[in-house]
C-alpha cells in the first residue's frame, strides 16, 4: 500500500505501523516528504491491516523542518509556485493528522524544528528524549508561524508560556516539553522505545471502536477550530513570507550571521 512512497520509510510490528521520516541525518523537509506528508493519513485511513500509528525520524534526529538552503532559493528564483503548493500540502497535513481515525503515537527521537515541532506534537500521544530540543523556529526565520503552531501550542500548554515560545523562536527541551504539556512524557534514551511500543501494545489489545470514537471525540473541537482558522493562519504566513523579513533571514543564516531585521 505504501509501495509509492520514496521521502517516508515503513516498518510493521503486527498492527503497529512505524512511518519514518527519512532524510538522515537532520530529518529536514524535502518536497518529496512534504507531498507524502499530505497524502499520508488518507492513506492509513484506508489500511485495514493498521490499528496503531507511531511517528518517529530516521536515526538520531526527528526533524529539522524546513531546509534553508531551498528556501534561499525558492526566494532568488520568485519560485511561487512551489510556496502555494507547499501552503495547499500543509492544510492537508493538518487536516490528515486530525481526521486520522487512529491512535497516532509520536516518538520524538530528536531534535524537532519548525513543521517538525508541529508533526511531533500533533499526535494523540507524544514521547520526547528528555535532552532533545524542541523549537517553532517560524519567527526567527521571519515567517509568521501559521502551520500549525499558532494553533496547537497555546492548546496543549496555555497562552501564557505558549506566546513566549511563539514570538522568540526559542527551544526547550524535552523535559521541559513534558512539563509544560507539550507532550506526553519525556523519558531518556534507554526507555524510549519501552514507552512508545508498550503504549502502541496497549492499544492495539484495547476495543478499536471505543478508542477511535473516543480520539475522534476529543478531536472535533481542534478539527472545528481548525477549519475556522487554517486559512487565516496560512495567509500570514504566505504575508511574511512574500516579506523583506524571510529573505534577510535565510540569507543571513546561510551566511552565519546574525539577521538585521526591519528593512522595507
Amino acid at each position: 500500500m505504501y509501495e509509492s512512497y520514496s521521502g517516508l520509510k515503513f516498518e510493521r510490528r503486527g498492527r503497529i505501523l512505524i512511518v519514518y521520516i527519512d532524510n538522515p541525518p537532520t530529518n529536514h523537509m524535502t518536497p518529496t516528504i512534504h507531498t507524502e506528508l499530505g497524502r499520508l493519513f488518507p492513506d492509513i485511513n484506508r489500511d485495514t491491516e493498521t490499528s496503531v500509528v507511531v511517528l518517529t525520524g530516521a536515526g538520531d534526529a526527528f526533524s529539522a523542518g524546513g531546509n534553508i538552503k531551498n528556501m534561499v532559493r525558492r526566494i532568488e528564483e520568485r519560485r511561487t509556485g512551489e510556496w502555494y503548493q507547499g501552503i495547499e500540502e500543509a492544510r492537508q497535513i493538518l487536516r490528515g493528522f486530525l481526521r486520522l481515525e487512529k491512535p497516532l503515537i509520536t516518538r520524538v527521537n530528536g531534535h524537532a524544528m519548525g513543521l517538525g515541532a508541529t508533526l511531533a506534537i500533533a499526535g494523540d500521544l507524544s514521547y520526547m528524549l528528555e535532552d532533545a530540543k524542541i523549537a517553532d523556529t517560524h519567527v526567527r526565520m521571519g515567517l509568521a508561524a501559521g502551520d500549525g503552531g499558532a494553533l496547537l501550542w497555546p492548546l496543549l500548554m496555555g497562552y501564557a508560556k505558549a506566546r513566549h515560545f511563539l514570538l522568540t523562536g526559542d527551544s526547550m527541551t524535552g523535559k521541559q516539553a513534558a512539563e509544560y504539556g507539550l507532550v506526553t512524557e519525556s523519558c531518556t534514551k534507554e526507555e524510549l522505545d519501552t514507552k512508545v511500543f508498550g503504549m502502541a501494545e496497549r492499544l492495539v489489545n484495547g476495543s478499536r471502536q471505543a478508542i477511535s470514537g473516543t480520539k475522534i471525540a476529543i478531536n472535533m473541537l481542534l478539527r472545528a477550530q481548525l477549519d475556522l482558522l487554517i486559512d487565516s493562519h496560512l495567509a500570514l504566513e504566505t504575508e511574511t513570507f512574500f516579506g523583506p523579513d524571510h529573505s534577510e533571514a535565510a540569507h543571513a543564516f546561510m551566511e552565519k550571521r546574525k539577521p538585521k531585521f526591519g528593512a522595507e
